[in-house]
């Protein structure tokens, strides 16, 4: 199992998901509405979330090896992500996950990100979110 994973998240308070997916031309990988619930007993969410999840063949997934997956969604992709984050109508991010589980494991340390991704992300408006966790016995 890889340490990193990544995903790129689309929030709303104002747009259901149906809308968000015509406005970036693509379906989500995974996806919550507005007014759904988490459990029968939670109260309804408050915001649609769409997700499209980065997936990079074979076995190695470091941060290196996902950018070239978001960077082949293309220009016009972030585009659209820029015209949507620059609305107001959503918040656009791009989130990258970090579970340390051996800290000697050379594959599971440091993050590098390109220039390209870089601008890539300012291009679709979006921010970066880097969650790490660390799992010791």
């Amino acid at each position: 199992m890889s340490a990193f994973r990544m995903y790129l998240r689309v929030v709303s308070e104002s747009l259901q998901l149906q809308e968000i997916s015509a406005r970036l031309g693509c379906e989500a990988d995974e996806a919550t509405a507005i007014g759904s619930r988490r459990r029968p007993q939670s109260p309804p969410r408050k915001h649609a979330t769409w997700i499209r999840h980065v997936r990079a063949p074979g076995e190695s997934r470091r941060p290196e090896d996902l950018e070239p997956v978001v960077l082949a969604w293309g220009p016009e992709f972030a585009a659209a992500l820029g015209r949507l984050a620059d609305s107001k109508d959503a918040d656009v991010s791009l989130v990258l996950v970090q579970e340390i589980t051996d800290p000697e494991d050379p594959q599971q340390k440091g993050i590098f990100l390109r220039a390209a991704l870089l601008a890539w992300l300012a291009r679709a408006g979006a921010s970066l979110d880097i969650d790490q966790y660390v799992y010791l016995d």
